[in-house]
């Protein structure tokens, strides 16, 4: 039990600093916040410019849930990049601290702070449109945020691998990695007017079973029973990913440190 305690507070540790890390810089969160905004108003307003209140409504959803779904991957993408800012990287690859508890650490918080961030979104998209929610199941839906956030963490450890393996591109190539799953995920548009081997793609991705489940318990009031189509795959995608990206950040992790990698700040 005293070993679990020390493990639960080394975690926290991690979204204690990374909250501190927020504060530091608020102003580019601000920033950060504003230009979330703008693209979710620029998107949606395409509904409201066809008049047609169920487009405004996928348009809304998709711009709200994926902003989280991509907050969350990529604060965990950038967990290594972070580090070089600092100057911190060292000093926590050295830290008798275990990497999976750094990993959900920063996962944990990467989760609250989308949450956040998302709950400002809505309210500002709220205040723009005339949002019918009369029939919107939201206990459905808040099942499939937490369920898809387990998803797309274990993504997001994945794609925090690359910045390791790349001081000059691995952050860059986290961005591409993310504009990539916002093609394939349905976020604007249905996915069955991708081409056939874009939509064999768009079924390894959480971001699909997400939006579509989402999108139907808030417009239509589906409950939680009728979405197990978007369930299971979510739950099965959590407990692959999730070991298969402690695996893979360990491994990128040993390699980085016998060919000097991690070591490189340029």
């Amino acid at each position: 039990m005293t070993a679990l305690t020390r493990e639960a507070g080394a975690g926290y540790a991690f979204v204690e600093r990374n909250f501190n890390l927020t504060k530091r810089y608020l102003g580019w969160e601000v920033a950060f916040l504003v230009y979330a905004v703008a693209g979710a108003l620029s998107v949606s307003l395409i509904g409201q410019s066809v008049g047609s209140q169920r487009l405004l409504m996928l348009l809304v959803v998709g711009a709200v849930f994926w902003n989280y779904l991509s907050v969350v991957f990529q604060s965990i993408g950038d967990t290594i990049t972070w580090e070089r800012w600092e100057g911190t990287l060292e000093y926590t690859m050295m830290a008798p601290v275990r990497r999976s508890v750094q990993l959900l650490g920063s996962s944990l918080y990467a989760v609250i702070y989308g949450l956040t961030h998302t709950a400002i979104l809505l309210v500002v998209l709220t205040l723009f449109f005339s949002l019918d929610l009369g029939r919107a199941n939201i206990g459905a839906a808040a099942l499939f945020m937490v369920v898809g956030s387990a998803s797309f963490i274990g993504i997001g450890m994945l794609a925090a691998i690359l910045p390791m393996m790349s001081v000059e591109r691995g952050s860059q190539m986290v961005f591409v990695l993310q504009s990539c799953l916002l093609l394939v995920s349905g976020v604007y548009y249905p996915t069955t007017v991708l081409p056939g081997w874009m939509q064999l793609i768009s079924k390894i991705s959480p971001a699909t079973y997400v939006l579509d489940a989402v999108r139907k318990s808030l417009i239509d009031g589906a409950s939680a029973g009728q979405l197990l189509p978007d369930l299971w795959p979510l739950l099965v995608m959590a407990f692959v990913f999730i070991p298969l990206g402690l695996w893979g950040f360990g491994q990128a992790e040993h390699y980085a440190k016998r060919t000097g990698k991690l070591k490189r700040v340029g």
